[in-house]
């Protein structure tokens, strides 16, 4: 399986978060066909067919990431 640039994930993770929480706010009914859009984008890059399972697999790779950089990090001082 193809690994998604954590960048990316974090882009639209954070967009589907922010987007579905003003969603939220107007109690739509339903999502907005740009949420349905980027819930469908997670679920590709991540392998999924669960936006949930999308979200969680996006969040393990994005810490994943950035753990051996914070690790290396470290390492140079």
């Amino acid at each position: 399986m193809l690994i998604p640039h954590p960048g990316f994930l974090r882009r639209l993770v954070d967009d589907y978060e922010t987007l579905r929480a003003e969603e939220a706010a107007r109690a739509a009914r339903e999502p907005s066909p740009r949420a349905r859009d980027l819930a469908y984008t997670l679920c590709v890059s991540t392998g999924t067919r669960e936006v949930t399972q999308a979200l969680e697999a996006a969040h393990s790779l994005i810490e994943a990431a950035t753990v051996p950089a914070a690790k290396s990090a470290s390492l140079a001082e």
